[in-house]
């Protein structure tokens, strides 16, 4: 796996975290570097007015951002700039409270071995995405064309194609990272997910982007756009996960 690299998102305030899933990767046999993840409380308001849309955050989510969800995203868009200033083709990235699976090395080898029929693939989820398998990747895992939703970010695969596209299209932020980066029809990506997942959620460790009080989301009568939105994007995104299904079967 010469043409792969991963990368671990981190915040210098939580060394502890690092350590932990360190350990685990290299138990497992993947080399691995530290990114500093981006303090969204500390990012300038006028990096803020330029990097993230809140009037469009509010339409299509129905809620008010936080600087935690800022930093998040600028993170995911930093660590693929640092990519893409490697020589690697692909990138494995974790968020730290994530915990690989023994499964993993497995599952990467099989899916560089298949790179040309995906740009982007899961590897951990909160929604199931109600996927239909495509590929085996080995022990017991698929690689799968979503049909529904499937929001979570902490550990995806991509190649130099999809950060070059992610770049050109994510900013300004108007979404959470993990509602953002799988729309696969807009961006003109082959989006795939892993299942079962083969990184799950570290239990022992705790949210660092901070958890919203009740006021953040707007009353239901404020809501409309954020419901026209969310039918229109299941929709195309039904229509994509059918022709990216017709696809896979054609081969």
């Amino acid at each position: 796996m010469e043409t792969l690299h991963t990368w671990v998102i981190n915040l210098d305030r939580a060394p502890e975290r690092l350590a932990r899933i360190g350990q685990r990767l290299d138990a497992l046999g993947v080399p691995w570097t530290r990114f500093s993840a981006v303090e969204g409380r500390l990012v300038p308001e006028d990096e803020q007015a330029r990097l993230l849309d809140r009037t469009g955050f509010g339409r299509l989510h129905g809620m008010t951002p936080t600087l935690g969800e800022l930093g998040c995203y600028l993170s995911h868009v930093r660590v693929m700039e640092a990519f893409l200033k490697t020589p690697h083709t692909h990138a494995l990235i974790l968020e730290d409270d994530v915990r690989p699976t023994e499964a993993l090395p497995e599952v990467l080898q099989r899916l560089l071995a298949a790179g040309a029929r995906w740009d982007m693939v899961k590897l951990s989820a909160i929604h199931s995405g109600s996927p239909v398998g495509v590929l085996d990747v080995g022990q017991g895992h698929q690689m799968g064309v979503m049909f529904s939703r499937c929001t979570g970010s902490s550990a995806y695969l991509i190649n130099r194609a999809a950060a070059e596209r992610y770049l050109q299209c994510l900013l300004p932020m108007q979404l959470p990272y993990d509602h953002a980066y799988d729309r696969g029809w807009l961006y003109g990506l082959k989006v795939r997910r892993v299942f079962p997942e083969v990184c799950v959620h570290d239990d022992q460790i705790e949210s660092t982007i901070g958890t919203p009080g009740p006021s953040r989301k707007f009353h239901w009568s404020r809501r409309w756009a954020t419901y026209r939105y969310r039918l229109r994007n299941e929709l195309q995104r039904l229509a994509y996960g059918v022709g990216q299904w017709w696809g896979e079967r054609q081969r």
